[in-house]
Order: C-alpha cells, then sequence, then structure tokens
C-alpha cells in the first residue's frame, strides 16, 4: 500500500490562510533576556527538531521487524522503503543508505569521478568531505546572490583539464538552475550530481527532484523534514549506476554473493527504514504545518527593515523546510547581535552556512586563498540565520521569536551596547 502522496497532490494542496497570532502586547513589558531579563523560553527552541510521525504505525512496523527476524541487510522494509521512495520522486531507483554522507560518497565514487569536482563552498561540510575523502580536489564555486545556489556563470569559468564533474546543491530546498548547469556538464563531457539533502519532495519545473543530473543523493537524518532517525538514498535513472552503488553500499558483494568491488558497509536498516515510511505517510501534513510557519513568519516579519525572509515558489512543490533570514547591512543590528539576542532567549537560531567550507580544515590551509573568489558565499555566510519550524514549533512560539526580534530592533543600541560590554571573570 502505497503511503507517500504523489508530489502533484502536494503541489495542488491549497492550505488555508493562517490566522497570525498577534504580537507585542504579552512581552513588551518584559525585559530581554540579553539586557538582564529572564530568558522568555524555559526550554531550548531548537531548530530542526524532529518530526514524529504516527508511532503507532511505526510500531507495528517494528513488531513486523521482529516477527520476520529480519533487522538488517536489504529486508522487506528497506526494499518498501524504497518503492515509496521510487513512486514519489519517478526516479527508476532509489538506493536506501545508511546515511546521507554516505549517499554522497558512494555517488561520487561509483560515478568515477576523479581530479577536480566543482561544488559550492556555502553548503554543510559533508558535501565536501565526500569528495575530499574520495581523493578528490574540491574546487569552490561562488554561490548566486539571489538563489543562494550554486552560480553556473563562475561554474563555466572554473573547468580546467582535470575537471570530472559539478557537484551542485539545492539549498532550503529551492533547486540549482539545473538547466544552465546541464549545458555545462554536457559542452565539457562531465558528469552532474546533487547534494539533494534539502529538496526531498521538490521539483524543478515541474519535475520532481531525484530525476535530474545524473543522480541526485538524499538525506534522512532526524533533522530533516522527513527523518528515518539515520539515512539517505541515491536516486538515479541509470540502471549500471543504481546496481553499482547497491554493490558498493554491501562490501562489494554481487547478487551472485562473490565480491567484485571495493565496497564499505552503507545499508540502512528496517527499523530506519520503518521510520522512514512512518514520515512519508505524515509527510503531507509536515509540509503544510511547514509551509504555515513559513507564511506566518513572513506576516509577523516583514514590517521589519533590513531583514529578508528567503522566498518559495509556490508554484513548485516545495518542503518549507527551513525558515531563512537575510540580515541585510542596513538592519539596526547585525546576524551575529540578532543571533546572540535570540540564543540568549533559549532560542537556538542556527548561522546555516557559517563560516563557508572554504574557511574550514583542511581547505583553509589547503587552499588559503579560496575566499577572494568567493564574495557570494563570504556575505552569505555573515547574513543569513535560520530560525525554528517544524511539528514541535506551534504559532505562539512563532509570534514569541518575531516579538523577541521586534523588541531588538526597538533597542538596538542597547542591545549593542551591552555585547559590547568586556565579560569580568573570577581571578
Amino acid at each position: 500500500m502505497s503511503t507517500a502522496p504523489p508530489i502533484d497532490k502536494l503541489l495542488s494542496a491549497k492550505p488555508a490562510t493562517p490566522k497570525h497570532p498577534q504580537i507585542g502586547a504579552p512581552l513588551t513589558t518584559r525585559p530581554l533576556a540579553v539586557l538582564g531579563g529572564p530568558p522568555l523560553f524555559n526550554q531550548p527552541l531548537h531548530v530542526g527538531r524532529p518530526n514524529l510521525g504516527d508511532r503507532d504505525q511505526f510500531d507495528a512496523l517494528v513488531d513486523r521487524m521482529f516477527e520476520n527476524r529480519w533487522l538488517t541487510n536489504n529486508g522487506p522494509i528497506v526494499q518498501e522503503f524504497e518503492g515509496e521512495l521510487e513512486k514519489l520522486t519517478g526516479a527508476k531507483h532509489c538506493v536506501a543508505l545508511a546515511n546521507g554522507t554516505l549517499a554522497l560518497e558512494l555517488m561520487i565514487r561509483e560515478l568515477d569521478l576523479t581530479g577536480e569536482v566543482i561544488v559550492p563552498s556555502f553548503t554543510f561540510v559533508a558535501t565536501v568531505h565526500a569528495l575530499r575523502l574520495n581523493g578528490i580536489t574540491p574546487v569552490f564555486c561562488d554561490a548566486d546572490p539571489e538563489t543562494h545556489n550554486l552560480d553556473p556563470h563562475h561554474a563555466a569559468q572554473l573547468i580546467t583539464p582535470r575537471t570530472s564533474g559539478i557537484l551542485g546543491v539545492h539549498l532550503w530546498g529551492r533547486p540549482c538552475n539545473v538547466d544552465a548547469l546541464q549545458e555545462i556538464a554536457d559542452a565539457h563531457g562531465l558528469a552532474l550530481l546533487f547534494d539533494a539533502a534539502h529538496a526531498f519532495g521538490c521539483t524543478y519545473k515541474g519535475r520532481p527532484v531525484g530525476t535530474l543530473g545524473d543522480a541526485e543523493a538524499f538525506s534522512f537524518h532526524a533533522t530533516k523534514f522527513v527523518n528515518s532517525f539515520e539515512g539517505g538514498a541515491v536516486a538515479t535513472n541509470d540502471d549500471d549506476l543504481a546496481a553499482r552503488i547497491r554493490q558498493g553500499a554491501n562490501f562489494g558483494y554481487s547478487p551472485s554473493d562473490e565480491v567484485e568491488a571495493l565496497g564499505t558497509n552503507a545499508k540502512m536498516s528496517e527499523v530506519c527504514a520503518a521510520m522512514g515510511l512512518t514520515s512519508l505517510s505524515s509527510m503531507q501534513d509536515i509540509v503544510e504545518t511547514n509551509r504555515r510557519h513559513y507564511r506566518t513568519y513572513g506576516a509577523l516579519l516583514s514590517p521589519l527593515h533590513g531583514l529578508h525572509l528567503i522566498e518559495y515558489d509556490e508554484t513548485e512543490a516545495r518542503n518549507y523546510q527551513y525558515i531563512v533570514v537575510e540580515v541585510g547591512p542596513d538592519a539596526p543590528l547585525t546576524r551575529d547581535e540578532l543571533l546572540a539576542v535570540l540564543r540568549a532567549e533559549n532560542v537556538l537560531a542556527r548561522r546555516y552556512f557559517h563560516p563557508g567550507c572554504h574557511r574550514m580544515e583542511p581547505y583553509r590551509t589547503e587552499q588559503p586563498n579560496a575566499g577572494r573568489a568567493l564574495p557570494g558565499t563570504e556575505r552569505l555566510a555573515s547574513q543569513l540565520l535560520a530560525l525554528p519550524t517544524g511539528t514541535a514549533v506551534d504559532d505562539q512560539d512563532i509570534a514569541n521569536v518575531c516579538d523577541i526580534i521586534h523588541q531588538a530592533y526597538d533597542a538596538a543600541p542597547l542591545i549593542r551596547a551591552a555585547l559590547e560590554k568586556p565579560v569580568l571573570t573570577d581571578r
């Protein structure tokens, strides 16, 4: 029985316009924590707190797992999960794996990439590590200032005789300019692959993510909107590539039980697949919650100058997994000052993706001058802030977070002065 809603259903869903909570009245008499008041939230309000599906469905799947006495090694629940992924993405093959990083590493290795691969610096470091662990030199490409994704114009300038591929990242669930990158890849005989960790359930010009380029890697980590505790997958329409990835994930064993290639252990377990199926059943509800939160944040933060909420194209399927604001130079507080305000209130906002992979080890040592060619990346890394969303957050939580930001704007000079005070320590 299918549990995953088809892309067209997600795309055509018309959620009710949210009733935005009122901000201001409950909090305006309360001093901000950064100025000496108590934190508004007693418990931390996280970015990426797990979405939990129906517990009864999960328990039933786990009972099935125990009845089967099949805990791993391509069990029936993993196979069912893969089938649902293929239905949802439209990809011919979705190979479920232990995590998204192994999905990247296997995809890169089984595409026989060598030498150099063009990759954004503005991404989670696992994207770049997956190349480096395969003996490939990452060539950092700048981010497009509007989309935050790999800049195709800059990518074209970075191609050398050693370039074997382009690895794009669909940040925030907003796909790369796939057509432009495919044109570049085809012109130079390069592989085109994508880190789609943010983009499960999304579309590019109506095409589901999972069918783009030569292959795409998904993550189903606990912080993703659809999760399998830990997990990932490679989606591709290439029969031979899918077979090689499946073999590489199982120590190099062939279907005839002979070791015929170099491999590792990247198999997904049955219990993780059970959580994945449970998440897929709740996927549409999670997307609707995320979309409502996105619209609520947009309405409440829109009056603030210098603060821009990233926009989602609602004519395409989007998972609305991330609420990201860009704190511009005309805002009364910098991104890091606003972060300090929120963290003092127990709102654990995140600086995605600070400071850029080119400023992390080993890359900052190996490529110390990389930042000179990455002005867009440097700017985004200093200005973007991710705010809490998901099913663990309610409308009142969002109203309170937005009210904190409004108050911070009003008290910007006091906050800046407080943050500049030296910290006294016992001697």
